[in-house]
């Protein structure tokens, strides 16, 4: 099994290129079922999208990844499409469960494994169900599977989603897309990334329409022409080495090919704490900082505080002088890297879903284990600013997420290697 070995105290310069976003291609490719050709520039390398890929294979698209240039380019021929999702390819992916709505709109039958990934609270996936039930799919689970059908196609109706959900708001979307009449959702998630497929979904000639935390989808006609799209940035990762930057840099990081816009909530939290952030048009530059400061911070649905960066922000908060909260309101078990932290010589103490960390400690290199894809880049950043070497096991999380996490760190001179 791979490790990472990081030796701290490194301090960081240089400048990092952010990758396309994960959260984005994945239900792109969950999308693009419905299409007849498609390519997807801007793709990140990560195990996550090769498992979605290996699951369109399977299904019966034809695909082809250029991995020198980070395109994806997907055929349908419609000839032998298989409506099965089997477990082996889903259970590692929670995307996996978004081909449940594309599949069923377009095929009008669906059986796909209740997904995997990690492992950080239940997040059913009841939200979805829901949705489709009401757009007329007949669902059953059995054996570990959903198998959902509409025989007579799906028929568009008024969805209000009881809570905020990326992934139910996606697949309803999916869905919708070959629903008879109008769809409206409503209470959706307004991240980047459905944006950003709602962009796709419209190349393929959907008429669709975002008004606050609602959404109209009308019945329209898909395009069988070929359809190119370039995937967005991925927000978490530019987020992931803000925070590094900021707890290591030398002299200054700068971080490219992204746009300041969708990180707003990120980059005025990290500046209440101290850092010193420039904004520019397409990158953004993190200084040097000497002191960090306290605060108390709710993860929300965006635009509030991604729980994507729960994780890296509690390791700077260790630096931070006083005591810090973070109330982690979207997943009910995303602190088990507080343990592993810990080993480190944190100072956290969990209550009531809030994590209490004491600031500032002085962490030391320990052998740690990471507990899901998050969890493992904090202790990443960890290992960064502590003293002596750490040792990461379980690394195999990182590689579902994070392209080039190695080398894009050692180019600002960060002293990590995978054994």
């Amino acid at each position: 099994m791979q490790k990472l070995v990081i030796k701290g105290k490194r301090e960081l310069i240089g400048k990092i290129s952010i990758s396309g976003s994960k959260n984005a291609t994945l239900p792109i490719l969950a999308a693009s079922i419905l299409a007849k050709q498609v390519i997807l520039k801007n793709i990140p390398l990560v195990k996550d999208i090769f498992t979605m890929v290996d699951l369109l294979d399977f299904i019966g698209l034809k695909t082809k990844i250029l991995k020198k240039k980070n395109i994806i380019e997907i055929r349908n021929n419609e000839n032998s499409i298989n409506t099965l999702a089997p477990y082996r390819l889903v259970k590692t992916m929670r995307a996996g469960v978004l081909v449940l709505g594309s599949l069923l709109t377009k095929y009008g039958k669906a059986k796909v494994s209740l997904p995997g990934g990690c492992a950080i609270g239940t997040r059913p996936v009841d939200l979805h169900l829901f949705a489709l039930k009401k757009l007329g799919a007949k669902i059953k689970i059995k054996n570990g599977y959903i198998i959902a059908e509409a025989k007579k196609g799906l028929k568009g109706n008024t969805i209000k989603f009881s809570t905020i959900s990326v992934g139910a708001t996606e697949n309803a979307l999916l869905a919708a897309s070959k629903a008879k009449g109008t769809t409206i959702l409503k209470n959706c998630a307004i991240e980047p990334e459905i944006k950003d497929l709602i962009i796709f979904l419209k190349k393929l000639g959907l008429v669709i329409n975002i008004k606050g935390r609602t959404i109209t989808v009308r019945q329209s006609e898909i395009k069988n022409s070929k359809i190119v799209h370039s995937v967005i940035f991925d927000r978490i990762e530019l987020g992931t080495y803000m925070i590094a930057s900021a707890l290591q840099a030398k002299k200054n990081v700068t971080i490219d090919k992204i746009d300041p816009k969708l990180i707003k909530s990120e980059i005025d939290i990290l500046k209440k704490i101290g850092v010193q952030i420039i904004k520019k048009r397409s990158s953004i530059i993190v200084a040097k900082n000497k002191k960090l400061k306290r605060i108390n911070i709710k993860t929300k649905p965006f635009p509030g505080f991604p729980t994507d960066l729960q994780a890296q922000l509690m390791v700077m908060l260790t630096q931070a002088k006083g005591i810090s909260k973070i109330k982690e309101n979207i997943f009910e078990n995303r602190f088990m890297h507080v343990p592993e932290l810990k080993r480190m010589g944190a100072n956290i103490e969990i209550k009531n879903k809030t994590a209490i960390i004491k600031g500032p400690t002085s962490l030391t290199g320990a052998e740690v284990m990471a507990t899901d894809l998050r969890a493992s880049v904090s202790l990443v950043l960890a290992g960064l600013i502590a003293e002596n070497k750490t040792t990461i096991n379980r690394i195999y999380h990182l590689d579902r997420g994070y392209e080039f996490l190695e080398s894009k760190l050692k180019k600002c001179k960060a002293e990590i290697k995978r054994i």
